[in-house]
């Protein structure tokens, strides 16, 4: 795998990226709410501009990441992060700070439309047996920074200030650029939709989703799992306070615990990875995920608790990685950016719409039921999955040249 030029690339330059969001992002979150006495408001404004692109931009992104040469989108997407954040940084120091929230809005757009592209580069130079060990890595990666980038990111703010934090930020962007220049040139592709207008080829890619049996089940899942997910990620405060008798600051020992878990969870993937199919495996954590949910909603000891974080924290790269390489699979690769840029903000979305309803639904029912609730919608889109599990394993129509 990793003879592989475009893995160890793409995967150096994802390195350089994540140090440079989570720097950026805990330097703009710590530096606003010092500068405006932790004014909710303003603090709520850094999330919305961190989050909103994925619903505005990400099907946008993904429809000219299947126009686009993919090096060449990645490459630019990094130079122009850099360059906004040289910019915010210039604002800042002639004391414009609300830049910091439209560089971190311009900087989390541009990653809509490089991200649907290192998919389409894995589809395109990632043999199919190599492309699950692939996606575990990724996870791997991802997890290693939900447990290191908040960390790294507060020091470098707290020891250094803003002003420094988006300098670092600017060199990691640009460096990542600069690896991923070193990639061979685009290979150029014969478009069937060359005469198409952008808007048709977002229909069509609608229609390609619609059409396609696993990419449907894939994005059902995706919601039913999101929304479960939401329901509870606000609620765990309550959890430590209320069924353990904890203070709420013992819900540090929670995150980590849940990102060292993910990071043994990948680790564990990654040598799995070869001998188990991706809709087993997503299956396998969505119901595992279903189990802790309940229990963690049910248990009043800690060591019990923390247990079944770990648990939990152990599948997760499993969903997201047996989802990942079933997206990878399953797509012909004039829609990669397409599907990717749909299917990817389905989870966020809903997500985000069951934290909206959390409080309401503890206030109305009880946090047990909440916990209960998110589990059968866990096991609901675990079933979702039959169909892929029982098929036979099966490559698209054109994975075979492309592969």
């Amino acid at each position: 795998m990793w003879s592989n030029r475009y893995v160890r690339t793409i995967f150096l330059s994802r390195v350089l990226l994540h140090l440079g969001i989570w720097i950026r992002n805990y330097a703009v979150l710590l530096y606003v709410t010092d500068l405006t006495n932790n004014n909710p408001v303003d603090v709520s404004l850094i999330s919305a501009a961190e989050f909103a692109p994925i619903f505005l931009f990400a099907l946008i992104g993904g429809t000219f990441a299947d126009r686009w040469q993919p090096k060449r989108t990645m490459v630019w997407s990094d130079r122009l992060s850099a360059l906004s954040v040289v910019a915010v940084l210039v604002a800042l120091i002639y004391g414009g700070w609300v830049a910091l929230l439209v560089g971190s809005f311009v900087s989390a757009s541009l990653s809509q439309f490089s991200q649907p592209s290192a998919m389409k580069l894995y589809k395109q130079h990632v043999p199919g047996e190599q492309l699950q060990r692939v996606m575990a890595m990724y996870q791997t990666l991802v997890a290693i920074f939900t447990v290191l980038g908040p960390l790294v990111g507060t020091f470098i703010f707290i020891q250094l200030g803003i002003h420094t934090s988006l300098v670092i930020t600017a060199i990691m962007f640009f460096c990542s650029s600069m690896i991923l220049a070193t990639l061979p040139r685009d290979v150029e592709e014969k478009r069937s939709e060359a005469s198409s207008s952008f808007f048709q080829e977002l229909k069509a890619g609608m229609r390609y989703i619609a059409s396609n049996p696993t990419l449907r089940t894939l994005g059902i899942t995706f919601a039913v799992v999101g929304l479960a997910s939401g329901v509870t990620q606000p609620l765990q405060i309550f959890v430590v306070m209320e069924q353990l008798g904890q203070d709420k600051s013992f819900l540090q020992w929670f995150v980590m615990s849940s990102g060292a878990a993910m990071l043994a969870g990948g680790a564990i993937l990654m040598s799995a990875a070869k001998k188990v199919r991706p809709q087993l495996m997503l299956m396998f954590g969505l119901l595992v995920t279903a189990v802790c949910t309940v229990a963690i909603g049910a248990s009043t000891m800690i060591w019990l608790s923390i247990v079944l974080v770990v648990i939990s924290g152990l599948v997760y790269p499993f969903i997201q990685g047996g989802i990942q390489t079933l997206l990878v699979r399953n797509t012909e690769m004039a829609f990669m950016g397409r599907v990717s840029g749909a299917i990817m903000p389905i989870f966020m979305g809903m997500m985000v719409l069951g934290m909206f309803l959390s409080g309401i639904l503890k206030k109305a029912f009880s946090l047990l039921a909440v916990y209960e609730l998110s589990g059968v919608m866990i096991v609901i889109g675990a079933l979702l999955l039959l169909p892929l599990v029982k098929a036979k394993k099966k490559k698209p129509e054109n994975q075979a040249a492309v592969g």
